[in-house]
């Protein structure tokens, strides 16, 4: 594999979903117009989900409508495929598994895209989209949530210390404050709603433990 093979994965990945968002998406009141599309922090996943299987990317797409926390093979995987899914370690299409990045427990979801994207697993951690003021705001959050499962899992295991409660950006507030760190790390902790397909196609998922 070539070393701008990520690069263009993630070129790749981009396009699809700003095309999604002039076709699909577009007009929809969930859309928040001072955002667009972007990967974040993509990085090598850490996990391994089968054995085996090619490795994957881990990082965080932010689109006009939701923010995903995205685990992407690095080369596409036919998400109508049972056997290249299994190989691959992901999700079937609709499927919510629980991963674990030391001690965030989160609920994957299999999704699939054409267009040369195919299969990934995606948790959820916002949508709508309007807490975010501008891309930057959005952003930022989006890398404070790379930034504690980095920590998470390079960490000596310690005992968890209690989790904080969920807690919304008031109207207004910029998710990039100090404020907004608990925030995130509730949602990576599984509290408010993390691991909802919030996709294209909106909620659609089997849970399977």
């Amino acid at each position: 594999m070539s070393d701008d093979a990520p690069q263009r994965r993630l070129a790749g990945l981009e396009a699809v979903f700003r095309r999604i968002a002039t076709t699909r998406m577009r007009g929809v009141p969930v859309l928040n117009p001072a955002l667009s599309v972007q990967a974040v922090g993509f990085g090598p996943d850490p996990l391994r989900t089968a054995p085996g299987a090619a490795p994957t990317m881990l990082g965080v797409l932010v689109t006009p409508w939701f923010m995903n926390l995205l685990r992407l093979p690095l080369q596409p995987v036919d998400g109508h495929d049972a056997t290249a899914l299994q190989a691959a370690g992901l999700a079937p299409l609709g499927h919510t598994v629980v991963r674990r990045y030391g001690e965030h427990a989160l609920d994957f979801t299999g999704a699939h895209e054409a267009e040369g994207l195919g299969a990934w697993e995606q948790a959820s951690l916002f949508s709508p989209m309007f807490a975010f003021a501008d891309q930057p705001a959005a952003v930022a959050t989006a890398r404070e949530v790379m930034r504690l499962l980095r920590q998470s899992w390079s960490e000596t295991p310690s005992p968890p210390s209690p989790p904080s409660p969920p807690r919304h950006p008031r109207e207004g507030e910029d998710p990039r404050t100090p404020a907004a760190a608990p925030f995130v790390g509730a949602r990576l902790r599984g509290h408010d709603g993390v691991g909802w397909h919030d996709g294209v196609g909106g909620p659609d998922r089997e849970r399977t433990r």
